[in-house]
């Protein structure tokens, strides 16, 4: 079980599922050259996936270029299914920084063939995620800068108002669909900047003014 430590306390809080948003930024997806989603486009990473600050993001050896994804991510802290958006603030325990490592050749593989993902971004170490920062700390997700630096030079750096799906209609949409549960992440997306790592770079996400996370990079 992972667990995810929670600011200015003792508590830690057992990941259940994550859930993961992609495309919701419409700089990102023109980067990537494909179309924004009508609808949420949600893909799911396993828990053994998460790390936490400090610990070092593995490149796995099938893969020879991975990437970096800077996102806000929702803690879910009430368990429930069909939450309207107007009522969303009220199962969310706090939010973190995160980053959703992307294999991005085996991504693009796996679109060209029309097959799914989940080894592209969900392999081990690809959750890097930091502490919890309660709700109440933060007075608007929508507000919020989120960014990524890869040895010190800033790749991503984006306010979260950018968001083609806010906090609110995620959770509506998420659950909708999905029993969201106390524990549950939801990895909002990526803005545009997303880009190669090696061995040997130090990557750094920050959500600005409230926590931030570093990581080494390692070959398998």
């Amino acid at each position: 079980m992972r667990k995810i430590k929670i600011s200015e306390s003792t508590e830690e809080i057992v990941v259940g599922n994550i859930f993961c948003v992609g495309r919701n930024y419409a700089e990102h997806a023109k980067e990537m050259e494909s179309d924004v989603p009508v609808n949420p486009m949600i893909f799911i990473k396993p828990s053994s996936s998460i790390i936490s600050d400090g610990e070092k993001i593995i490149f796995p050896k099938i893969s020879k270029l991975l990437h970096h994804e800077v996102e806000l991510v929702i803690v879910i802290g009430k368990t429930a299914r069909h939450i309207p958006a107007s009522q969303a603030k009220n199962h969310i325990l706090g939010y973190a920084v995160g980053l959703d490592m992307t294999l991005r050749d085996l991504q693009n593989e796996a679109k060209k063939h029309g097959t799914p993902w989940t080894i592209a971004k969900g392999f081990d170490t690809s959750a890097p995620i930091s502490e919890i920062i309660r709700t109440e700390k933060i007075k608007d997700p929508q507000n919020l800068t989120i960014a990524c630096k890869v040895n010190g030079v800033i790749r991503q750096n984006v306010s979260t108002s950018e968001m083609i799906f806010k906090v609110d209609k995620l959770i509506e949409y998420i659950s909708s669909i999905f029993t969201l549960e106390a524990g549950d992440l939801i990895f909002t997306g990526t803005p545009a900047g997303v880009g190669a790592v090696q061995p040997g770079d130090i990557v750094e996400a920050e959500l600005t003014g409230y926590t931030r996370i570093s990581l080494p990079v390692i070959a398998a």
